[in-house]
Parts: C-alpha cells; sequence; structure tokens
C-alpha cells in the first residue's frame, strides 16, 4: 500500500484546492428561499462538491441549500466524515497580514480563515481518501464526507442532514486536535436581555463563540483617563475610542482578552448608565470562569465551567449580552441556568436560550478509540491518551464518532484568530494519518 507517497504526489493539488475554498468568504450571511445561510456558504459547498466530482466521489447537493455530501466506496455500513464549511467573522482587518480569503502561502504556511478551522482539515481529509483510492485500495465501507454549512452558529446544516439522510454507523470529525477527543463539555449559547431602552449607543462583538478583539464607545475625556488609569490597551480616531482585547476560541477564553469586558469595567467605574454594561463590570470582569455566578463549578474529566461574553448591543430599544458556556461533562445543565437567572434579575435582565449542545463522552475501551489510538502512535510515535474539550464538534451530532485531528500537540491553534494559517507539511502528515485511519476503519 503506497498511499503515503501518494499523499505526498498530490500535496500542490490538495493545497490547491484548500486555497480555491478559502478564496469564498463563507461567513454566515443573510437568510433566504434559496440560501439559508448566505449565498456565499452556498457558493463554498459547490465549489466543495465540485472538486470532489473531479476526483472521483458521487456527491449530493441538498435541494434547500443546508448541505452536501460525497461519497466512495462499498458497502451497507457507512464511515463519516464531518466537516464545516462556514467560518467566524475574520474580526479587524488590520491585524491581519495578508487579506483574510486569499489564500497567501508564506514559510511554509497558507494562511487565511478557515485554513485550520476547518476548510483545511477537511481537504486533508479528501485527498487522504484519494491517495487510498489511486493505491488500489479497495474500502469495504462507504466513506462519506458530511459537509456542514451552519457550525459556526447553530449547526442548522447538520441538523438537517441527520433528519434526511443516512446516518453514518460510526465516523470523525476532522476539526480539533490530535490524539483524539473523547469527550466535549455541554455548550450553552444563550442572551441576557432587557426590553428597555438606554441613553447610550453600544454594539460590538459577532460570533458568540469568540472571544471579541475590539469595541469602541463615544471619545471622552473622562473615559481616556480610565482606560489608562486600568492600563487597558486602545486606540482611537476622531469620534470613538476602540478598547483592544485579543481573539480566542470561547472554549479557551483564557487564551484570549475579552475587548467586551474591559470596555464594560471601564464604563461603569465612570458611572454610565446601562444594565448590560453594570452586569458585566460587576459580575463576570474579567473572570472566564464566572465565580461569582457558579462558584467553583469542575469536575474530574474536563475542568471548570468557561463563561465568554461574545456580543453586546445596547441603544434605546433594550440591551442585550451574548454569552457562550462550556459546562463540564458531568455538570447538569437545568442548575446552570438557574444559576444565572438567580443572577442576572435584580440587574433588569432576562435569561433566553439561543442554542443547547449536550455534551459527547465516548469510553476509552470503545472500539473506534482503540482504532484511532493505534494508528496515530504507529503514525507518529506520541502518546495517544484521549483527550476532553471545550469546544463543539460536529462528532456530538451522531453515536460512535470523536473528533480526529488536525492540530498536534504543541503546534499553535490559530481558529478563530487574525492571521490564522496551516503549516502545508503538517497537513500532509495529517493526510497520512488520515488515510491510515480511513483505511482501518473501513476494514
Amino acid at each position: 500500500m503506497d498511499y503515503k507517497n501518494r499523499v505526498e504526489e498530490l500535496k500542490d493539488e490538495m493545497i490547491d484546492s484548500i486555497i480555491k475554498v478559502v478564496n469564498i468568504p463563507s461567513v454566515k450571511g443573510e437568510n433566504s428561499e434559496r440560501y439559508p445561510f448566505g449565498e456565499e456558504i452556498d457558493k463554498v459547498l459547490k465549489k466543495t462538491l465540485e472538486i470532489c466530482e473531479k476526483l472521483g466521489l458521487k456527491t449530493y447537493y441538498d435541494e434547500e441549500g443546508y448541505y452536501g455530501y460525497a461519497e466512495i466506496g462499498e458497502g451497507e455500513e457507512i464511515l463519516g466524515i464531518l466537516g464545516h464549511l462556514d467560518v467566524v467573522p475574520v474580526g479587524e482587518r488590520a491585524n491581519w497580514k495578508f487579506d483574510p480569503f486569499s489564500g497567501e502561502i508564506k514559510d511554509g504556511k497558507l494562511y487565511g480563515r478557515g485554513t485550520q478551522d476547518d476548510k483545511g482539515p477537511v481537504f486533508a481529509a479528501i485527498y487522504a481518501v484519494k491517495a487510498l483510492i489511486d493505491s488500489g485500495v479497495k474500502l469495504n465501507k462507504r466513506v462519506r464526507f458530511i459537509f456542514g454549512t451552519d457550525e459556526e452558529n447553530l449547526w442548522g446544516g447538520i441538523d438537517k442532514y441527520m433528519k434526511k439522510e443516512e446516518v453514518p454507523n460510526l465516523g470523525f470529525a476532522p476539526d480539533a486536535q490530535f490524539p483524539m477527543i473523547h469527550a466535549e463539555k455541554g455548550l450553552l449559547q444563550l442572551k441576557l436581555v432587557s426590553k428597555e431602552g438606554s441613553n447610550i449607543e453600544l454594539s460590538g462583538g459577532g460570533a458568540l463563540n469568540a472571544v471579541p478583539d475590539k469595541i469602541g464607545y463615544k471619545k471622552s475625556d473622562r473615559f481616556k483617563e480610565e482606560l489608562n488609569s486600568l492600563e487597558f490597551e486602545y486606540e482611537e480616531d476622531e469620534d470613538f475610542i476602540y478598547v483592544l482585547g485579543k481573539g480566542a476560541h470561547a472554549s479557551q477564553p483564557h487564551n484570549g482578552i475579552n475587548a467586551i469586558s474591559r470596555l464594560a469595567i471601564a464604563l461603569n467605574n465612570i458611572g454610565i448608565e446601562s444594565k448590560a454594561v453594570k452586569f458585566i463590570a460587576e459580575v463576570i470582569g474579567e473572570d472566564y470562569n464566572a465565580k461569582n455566578i457558579f462558584g467553583n463549578c469542575e469536575d474530574e474529566p474536563s475542568g471548570k465551567i468557561t463563561f465568554n461574553i461574545g456580543s453586546i448591543n445596547v441603544d434605546e430599544k433594550g440591551e442585550e449580552i451574548g454569552v457562550d458556556i462550556r459546562i463540564p461533562v458531568t455538570k447538569d445543565k437545568e442548575d446552570i441556568v438557574n444559576d444565572i437567572k438567580n443572577n442576572v434579575k435584580e440587574y433588569g435582565l432576562k435569561y433566553e436560550e439561543f442554542d443547547f449542545l449536550n455534551s459527547l463522552y465516548v469510553a476509552k475501551d470503545h472500539g473506534l478509540i482503540k482504532t484511532l489510538r493505534k494508528v496515530y502512535e504507529d503514525e507518529t510515535g506520541l502518546d495517544s491518551t484521549p483527550l476532553v474539550i471545550g469546544g463543539a464538534t460536529y462528532a456530538r451530532s451522531m453515536d460512535n464518532c470523536v473528533a480526529f485531528g488536525a492540530v498536534f500537540p504543541g503546534q499553535e491553534k490559530v481558529e478563530h484568530q487574525a492571521n490564522e494559517y496551516i503549516e502545508i507539511d503538517r497537513l500532509v502528515e495529517v493526510a497520512k494519518i488520515y488515510s491510515r485511519a480511513i483505511y482501518e476503519l473501513t476494514r
């Protein structure tokens, strides 16, 4: 079986295909009857299916535009590979070295939004299958790539797929890190709202699953003095002062600096009246575990609860805070919700659930885990002990599925950040690992 050499030979073609889909700015757009998640996401789905068809896979495009899939192989059973083609917003473009949708290559790195999350890993898996087929390997199961279109928001695409189509017997999601993720924290996204208007205007943040890196407020000497006193970084123009943070994934908010939290602290200190500002400043501050609400909420398998302020909107019509919470796998959602409701009541805010995903847990002695552990150990020589994460991957949308790669231990995790990139040589190694894993899982 010469699939590893074939992966090397396909490297340039694989990178070219990734660039083609990175060029499409597949951030969620306006919903319409034709495009449920916006026209750009529809474009990237069609482009991906077009590439798969040229590689010899059978493809299917959902007539409603919610998802697509590509399949090859024979058999009653299906090995599912679940990835997503949508991306989070780019944030402040000035923080990027290159156009985030150009697919620039420099010093062995491919830059662009989606290169690490999740377009690069998805295409590593696609070309892993291509290498197997070109090497004469017979697949004893059908291998089906399921392309989601709304993973960074409400999972509308994958949910629609699971209701309408064949559900794979087992699978993996190339959308996290190696060695593999056998448990994922529960994901709760919510809005804290007040229908009472405010005499200030404030708007910032974007996707709830990203730590906001910048937010502005109208310029004043007092505001500026307070930021200096707090030693919070900022920049300014003629009319606004912009509080600066550092972007990160909401599942690991400690890796970032929340610009909304810092703005709220400064505004509250200078007496700005706002329910949302007051709550964030007094209850959350810069504590990403929200101990004022939950106390010491953690467990042995998955660690501490995390709490990310992802967005804020305040004007004369009302106030709204968008929040992303990752719940330890042994904790009960209803207890978490009750704690929140009890704490926001005195600030005149109400709890509104936006989205919830149950936690995932696959035992270490499960056959899927055993196979992936052996593949990873054989291919890398590294420790294969399964991990627990706060991130939510498509693996939790079906049984017998885990996240597997594509970030190696010690490799920089840059998803949802400015200058997102993937190392090309590393991606080739990922494709080789995926080839071996797909071979073993289809025996």
